[in-house]
């Protein structure tokens, strides 16, 4: 992860450098050589994803003069991705960015037992009647089952949605929207229940940590997970920090929201193609692009 990028350009070594004094620990060897089984930690997962984001948009910014404020109209990340977009909008530092993803990850990883929570993709349901769904399976169907938390974590995009909460309510969900007409409905191998009241002792951890963090206001504004909407205030920032970690991600609305704004062509830099995947689903229009190694880059770097 990273490997290719750093190999190919010093502004994205310089980057992975940064966070690895940050952190005090040389994430970036976790993240070329692994072990996976450590790298996919969330406490290590989360700070890497940002990394490589982060190292792209360096690379982008030094070689080829890009710049985020006179380029870009909005920024939006999905989840942890939002720190990501913060960073890139100058209202983060680089440093402060991976240590907040450290506590973060952490925070949410001791949040739940292991074991206890699970994630479930529900394909081919839209998100009221995943909603319905969940709300369905928290109290029992009245033959002893025990009750349990389970929400809508992720709204991703049309026919795909994400629920999260106690094991035992999110299998009676999956069974639920079977019933109702969902096309699959899988667990995700996950650590822990994200995105749902089950994560309210990491909100509460954050609370006191985001507290602590200097957020400047943004250059450009962020797309927030929360409202879906556009937000520059940094005191409104650091509450929708809190809030995200229990709370659904709204990312079909957030794409839709782009597009109201005007945005006609959205660019994923970092590890992955996924919601560039997504945000063409939401709206076949956008132009999108995926920008995750150097082949990616220089073929970026000649069209702007």
């Amino acid at each position: 992860m990273g490997r290719e990028l750093s190999g190919a350009f010093a502004p994205a070594r310089q980057v992975f450098e940064e966070v690895d004094e940050a952190l005090k620990q040389n994430l970036t060897q976790l993240m070329f050589e692994g072990p996976e089984e450590e790298l996919t930690l969330t406490e290590n997962a989360q700070p890497a994803l940002m990394a490589v984001s982060l190292a792209t948009l360096r690379v982008l910014q030094e070689e080829g003069g890009f710049e985020v404020a006179d380029s870009l109209a909005l920024v939006a990340g999905h989840s942890l991705g939002e720190y990501s977009a913060l960073a890139a909008a100058g209202a983060l530092t680089l440093e402060d960015t991976a240590r907040l993803l450290r506590r973060r990850g952490a925070a949410m990883q001791r949040a739940v037992a292991p074991g206890e929570g699970a994630m479930a993709a529900l394909l081919g349901m839209e998100i009221e009647a995943a909603q319905d769904v969940a709300a369905a399976s928290q109290p029992g169907d009245g033959d002893g089952d025990e009750p349990g938390i389970c929400a809508a974590a992720n709204d991703n995009g049309p026919g795909q949605v994400v629920i999260s909460g106690h094991r035992h309510a999110v299998e009676r969900a999956i069974a639920m929207a079977q019933e109702k007409g969902a096309r699959r409905a899988i667990m995700l191998p996950v650590s822990a229940p994200f995105h749902c009241a089950l994560m309210a002792p990491a909100a509460e951890e954050m609370t006191e940590v985001l507290a602590a963090a200097v957020i400047a206001p943004p250059r450009i504004p962020l797309v927030a997970n929360v409202t879906a909407a556009p937000v520059s205030d940094p005191e409104t920032i650091r509450g929708l920090l809190v809030e995200q970690i229990t709370s659904l991600v709204r990312w079909r609305e957030s794409v839709l929201a782009m597009r109201e704004a005007g945005v006609e062509a959205v660019y994923e830099l970092g590890s992955g193609r996924v919601l560039t995947g997504l945000a063409r689903r939401i709206d076949r229009e956008l132009e999108v692009a995926a920008i995750s190694g150097p082949d990616d880059i220089e073929k970026f770097l000649k069209t702007v």
